[in-house]
């Protein structure tokens, strides 16, 4: 099985390589990895031994986020060095201040794996929600380095917790310790024989908690809005915007605020077609913007947590895909919060909706109906609202448990 495993990776390398010439995300996967090692060897003392933390993207940045913050805080001396997989993550936050070093995740071969932690040398390493790599994995424990799975988070049907999974299982008992989000991960991990675990949260909560204590304004959407009432949509795929398009169309009343998954010129174009009574946010910055327009389409990156306070109600797309997004954003805000059908494998999600601060739709007459229910129904949004807030609020406090294991275990033992 580790042969196979090798095999694929190198296979996913090649494969990755080809779409390069046809995507731009495949583009920057893999022109980011060029010289990746020249430029670790340049930048990085190996001395320092600096903490690792590796995330598979941006959303998971998030989430160990205020982790990263409190070890920065309380050990500005400690080097910190992040390494990302997905171009979406390092190109927004490689010049994060919150790291000393960021570059990308070598792909996981062995000489790879052994290569970069002898330029690197971690005291220890933090990996955030998954990403499970053998040869990476396999190295940390070879050299007795420590490895802490934060925010992890696990389900029945994954290869980990079935008959013939035992090469993923390996995997995960090279793991030093694992801070688990519910119950059934807890209960899971143990099952198959691993103690070194504890129920902790999810480290989320403490982000998006602290987002929402910020007030960030976010300029000229507020003279956009003009007083009246809005619906702040993140994170859309194509399948939520044409529900989108369906509810705005037979709303004169309701203004949009659209930000999309992808922001690409192509896309923003065919939103605009899509939206015909609409602006976008650079448009706005250029003063050439029409405030009159109904719909206000987000064309940047960085902005979606910071608008959700502007809306009494909050759309967030993916449900109609591979699985909603970040829900939490919106919820920190007491906003409630519509999303797709595709929503099993989010606990989050189902948490909203059993403290009725959630809804489930699957189609744009769905959509219609809820929204009419709350704007109808003053009373219930404020139920709503409020629920939200308080699950949020409950449910805050991972990152203080992760830190203070790590501050007795790794820092001042």
């Amino acid at each position: 099985m580790r042969l196979i495993y090798s095999l694929s990776i190198y296979l996913y390398t090649g494969l990755i390589r080809v779409f390069a010439f046809m995507d731009p995300k495949a583009k920057k996967f893999t022109e980011g990895r060029k010289n990746l090692f020249q430029q670790i060897k340049q930048k990085v003392n190996p001395k320092e031994q600096p903490i690792w933390f590796h995330f598979a993207s941006l959303g998971e940045f998030e989430q160990g986020r205020a982790v990263l913050q409190e070890l920065k805080k309380h050990y500005p001396q400690k080097k910190i060095l992040i390494t990302f997989f997905s171009p979406s993550g390092y190109e927004i936050r490689k010049d994060t201040d919150l790291a000393d070093y960021v570059f990308y995740l070598p792909m996981d071969t062995a000489p790879n794996a052994r290569y970069f932690l002898d330029l690197i040398n971690p005291a220890f390493a933090i990996f955030t929600k998954y990403e499970y790599w053998f040869h990476f994995f396999n190295e940390l424990e070879k050299r007795k380095i420590p490895l802490l799975m934060i925010s992890a988070i696990y389900r029945p049907n994954q290869l980990f917790f079935k008959p013939w999974g035992f090469f993923f299982r390996n995997i995960l008992k090279k793991v030093h310790y694992f801070f688990v989000q519910n119950e059934e991960s807890l209960v899971l991990l143990k099952n198959i024989g691993l103690k070194n675990v504890s129920l902790a949260g999810d480290t989320r909560f403490d982000r998006v908690n602290e987002l929402s204590l910020q007030k960030t304004k976010v300029p000229y959407v507020a003279d956009f809005l003009n007083g009246k009432s809005c619906l702040v949509a993140g994170s859309t795929w194509p399948s939520d915007e044409k529900l989108l398009a369906e509810l705005i169309n037979k709303k004169a009343e309701l203004k949009l605020i659209l930000a999309p998954h992808e922001v690409y010129p192509n896309h923003i174009k065919e939103l605009q077609q899509l939206f015909e009574n609409s602006t976008t946010y650079s448009a706005l910055k250029e003063g050439k913007g029409n405030l009159n327009a109904n719909v206000l389409i987000v064309d940047g990156i960085g902005l979606l947590s910071y608008l959700y306070p502007y809306g009494q109600f909050a759309y967030i797309g993916g449900g109609f895909g591979a699985g909603i997004h970040n829900t939490l954003e919106a919820a920190t805000y007491g906003r409630p919060v519509i999303f797709g059908p595709k929503y099993e494998n989010f606990q989050e999600a189902k948490d909203l909706l059993n403290t009725k601060a959630g809804f489930s739709v699957s189609s744009a007459a769905e959509l219609h109906a809820i929204f009419e229910y709350l704007n109808n129904h003053p009373d219930e949004l404020r139920k709503a609202s409020e629920n939200a807030r308080n699950y949020v609020q409950g449910k805050s406090g991972a990152t203080a448990v992760i830190v203070q294991y790590i501050r007795e275990k790794f820092l001042e033992a």
